[in-house]
């Protein structure tokens, strides 16, 4: 199903209703395996691309992660969700955030997985060359996936996703994206962001490690639920989808029972 600008997928018909916003890597297809293992009794989950990105590809925009946020309005507008929940991954964790800090009448809950903070990310040069270079690089690219995971899964794996994302996302979008979530601070709205809130990093997640993650997100967040998944990486819903399911079903019915 699609709105007047972006293009989304629905999977359940339960009652509670969950949005799923991706990251910079590949589209909404990266939660697919997530959807066989979800309970659609439960639950409705829908997921959309972001601009620039797979069925959206053609939607133009500034590409920034503050747009992600409004285009989870107006596809939850579209779908006629006056509340909801929200999980983001990566990109489309720091996404999630800005959705909460702007619309706590409508987010109930989120849980961010292995998410960008809020804040700017404190990249050193070598480090920003290494994202730029992805743009245009697939060796880059592959490089940031690797050390994301910590090399743990295989080299086809790598490349598979690094083609995905190139099939997927419009060149000017992804290089605008990556400097929207690198550059981009929202920490200062962080006090804004009341609703119930869990933080999800992978045990072997050399991007984002857990020890960042607990640091950057418990200054923010105080109220914030934080866990390590264990025998993943940056892509949970990818590398422990049925452990995964798992829990973010918990948080959401735990969520849901408190009204």
């Amino acid at each position: 199903m699609a709105n007047d600008r972006i293009s989304y997928v629905t999977a359940g018909n339960g009652p509670g209703r969950v949005m799923f916003l991706h990251g910079w890597f590949w589209d909404h297809r990266i939660f697919a395996q997530l959807f066989k293992e979800i309970d659609g009794l439960r639950f409705t989950y829908a997921a959309f691309d972001i601009r620039g990105y797979g069925k959206s590809r053609n939607v133009l925009g500034s590409y920034t992660v503050e747009e992600i946020a409004a285009d989870a309005i107006n596809v939850a507008n579209d779908l006629g969700w006056e509340d909801f929940h929200v999980l983001g991954h990566s990109m489309g964790g720091k996404a999630a955030q800005k959705l909460a800090m702007g619309n706590p009448e409508r987010v109930r809950s989120i849980i961010a997985v292995t998410p960008v903070p809020a804040s700017a990310l404190p990249f050193d040069q070598s480090v920003r060359a290494l994202f730029d270079s992805a743009c245009n690089e697939d060796a880059s690219a592959a490089a940031i996936i690797g050390r994301s995971v910590s090399h743990r899964l295989s080299a086809r794996w790598i490349s598979d996703l690094v083609r995905l994302t190139r099939e997927t996302a419009f060149p000017e979008a992804f290089r605008k994206y990556l400097h929207s979530f690198i550059e981009d601070d929202f920490s200062d709205e962080a006090r804004r962001l009341a609703a119930r809130m869990l933080v999800l990093s992978g045990e072997h997640d050399g991007g984002l490690p857990n020890d960042m993650v607990r640091l950057v997100y418990g200054q923010l967040y105080p109220h914030a639920v934080i866990e390590t998944i264990a025998n993943s990486g940056h892509y949970p819903m990818l590398e422990a989808p049925l452990y995964f399911a798992s829990r973010i079903e918990r948080f959401f019915d735990d969520q849901s029972s408190r009204g």
